[in-house]
């Protein structure tokens, strides 16, 4: 293989593995929140399975990536999931200990989590696609070398919520303002609504407002629930 070959497979590579970092990080927040009711063992079992499965999913849909462009309320469904996800976080943190469901389902945890990385890996599944530049082995390299990145990002600030629930609060209000960010990116939203700036940055604000408020009422109504059923 020719030097410049070479050299352009190895700058290629670098570029991959950083997009995949950079961009991972709300992946990893997103993973942490579904799993924080889960007990240690089933959260490891939920996040590693979870990250394997949604890069195995990204992987093929990296391969026709550039058919995302046009995929209408992909984003918006996405964003939503996003918010929903951070609206139970939030209900669940302001419940007494003894009525957060700390056994919550395996199941459910990894489906939320791979469905979550998808919907919200399309800037990165285009930008690995784009400099892959339709090499698949490149493609698949790059999403498998942040497969342990996302893990321990994810068992590392799942931990860190445990210690600090003031974390949970902060990532809550994160998980709010990427979600509307990622509904107003949606193509459909972007050719009906056409979204400035200024638009932008009020919707997300809404949304963690809206997050905040709307889990704390939610785990109040938990709280009198369960005062009513004792």
């Amino acid at each position: 293989m020719p030097s410049g070959s070479v050299s352009q497979l190895l700058i290629r590579s670098f570029s991959i593995v950083l997009i995949d970092l950079v961009l991972a990080g709300d992946n990893a927040l997103v993973i942490a929140m579904a799993v924080r009711t889960l007990p240690q063992r089933q959260r490891r079992i939920a996040i590693t399975c979870g990250a394997a499965a949604a890069v195995v999913l990204r992987i093929v849909i990296t391969i026709v990536a550039a058919r995302l462009l046009s995929i209408e309320f992909l984003q918006l469904a996405g964003g939503a999931l996003v918010i929903w996800i951070a609206v139970k976080v939030m209900t669940d943190a302001g419940s007494a200990p003894d009525e957060t469901p700390v056994r919550g389902s395996l199941l459910q945890a990894i489906w939320l989590i791979v469905v979550a990385d998808i919907t919200m890996s399309v800037d990165n599944i285009l930008a690995v696609a784009g400099a892959a530049k339709g090499s698949v082995s490149l493609i698949i390299f790059g999403l498998c070398v942040s497969i342990p990145f996302v893990v321990f990002a994810s068992n590392l600030i799942a931990t860190l919520m445990d210690r600090y629930p003031v974390i949970v609060y902060l990532g809550v209000a994160i998980l709010g303002q990427v979600g509307a960010g990622m509904m107003l990116t949606d193509p459909f939203i972007r050719r009906t609504l056409h979204p400035s700036q200024t638009l932008t940055w009020a919707a997300e604000a809404v949304a963690i407002a809206a997050v905040l408020a709307g889990g704390k009422y939610l785990s109040g109504k938990r709280r009198d629930h369960g005062n009513m059923t004792i």
